[in-house]
């Protein structure tokens, strides 16, 4: 299956490694490993929505959104491969990762 930089529509579990000061360093993801770009501008915020401020004009408190940790993150799967930026999201107390998009980083 080729991978093309688009929406997804659910979450998709997925696996991300991660440095010793906590910052992603590779994504599993599609049957590959793609490697974190360190100089991609990663960002790290917690709450729900898609950006850094998170917002959820919807959410109660409790619902406990602002506690979802996101991270937005540009890899590739080799060196000739596209740059793309995955979000990737994590429920609170779960160990697990989700993939929430891809999209193409140019």
């Amino acid at each position: 299956m080729t991978l093309t930089a688009e929406a997804i529509h659910t979450l998709v579990e997925i696996a991300v490694r991660f440095s010793p000061d906590g910052a992603p360093l590779a994504v599993r993801y599609d049957g590959g490993i793609w490697a974190v770009d360190p100089d991609g501008g990663a960002a790290h915020w917690f709450g729900r929505g898609s950006g850094r401020d998170g917002g959820d004009s919807a959410a109660t408190d409790s619902e406990h959104l602002a506690s979802v940790e996101n991270w937005r993150v540009q890899a590739r799967l080799n060196s000739d491969s596209a740059l793309l930026t995955f979000h990737l999201q994590r429920s609170p107390g779960s160990p697990d990762w989700l993939l929430a998009d891809i999209t193409d980083a140019s």
